[in-house]
């Protein structure tokens, strides 16, 4: 089956909201709009998967977290480093940081013994459904470090949580991401996302 599920030309922060809470996430289509995707194959990290080595236990000893503090930078980091695929274009930009202020969207940022941004990542958080849309580092491991943090702090919410990756790549699968059936997600999809946000 197709993992595009629609084409749109735009779309408002409500409408976004409603695309996540069906299981389709939105990417630009040149020169159509945005497709609304749904992967056959969907990218999730159980939260007693994720995989932390011994050598990210001491990058993580070098490093500041705080959450929602620079929600704006991260997201400009992460659009600015995705330049292979150039996804997050301005009006992304502006749905994220509509979502932000409803309180729909967070960071995770990342910070250096000097006080530096040096990585982090943001999702869109509804109900029990985490999705993390992008991420970003220049300090070593700094990303990794984000996404722990993020899992730890999603740990500690009772009740179910899906923390969703959208795609796999061999970079998630060596932290515990792993591939369910667009059925699977879509099934665990509906038992999280009407609850209370979790973040």
């Amino acid at each position: 089956m197709a993992e595009l599920a629609g084409l749109v030309l735009g779309f408002s922060t409500d409408q976004m909201l409603d695309f996540y809470r069906q299981g389709y996430f939105p990417m630009p289509v040149a020169p159509v709009g945005y497709g609304l995707f749904s992967p056959s194959r969907r990218a999730v990290l159980p939260l007693e998967n994720l995989r932390v080595t011994r050598s990210l236990r001491q990058s993580m000893k070098h490093y500041g977290v705080t959450f929602d503090k620079a929600f704006a930078d991260v997201l400009a980091q992460c659009a600015g480093r995705n330049v292979e695929t150039d996804w997050i274009d301005d009006l992304l930009i502006d749905r994220y940081t509509e979502l932000h202020h409803r309180g729909y969207a967070h960071s995770v940022e990342v910070w250096d013994s000097d006080g530096n941004l040096c990585g982090g990542l943001f999702a869109v958080n509804i109900g029990g459904l985490v999705s993390g849309e992008s991420m970003f580092h220049v300090g070593r491991d700094a990303s990794k470090v984000a996404l722990v943090h993020l899992v730890r702090r999603l740990r500690d919410v009772p009740g179910p949580v899906l923390l969703d990756a959208q795609y796999q790549t061999p970079h998630l699968a060596s932290l515990g991401v792993v591939q369910i059936t667009r059925r699977a997600y879509h099934g665990a999809l509906r038992k999280v996302v009407s609850r209370p946000n979790v973040l």
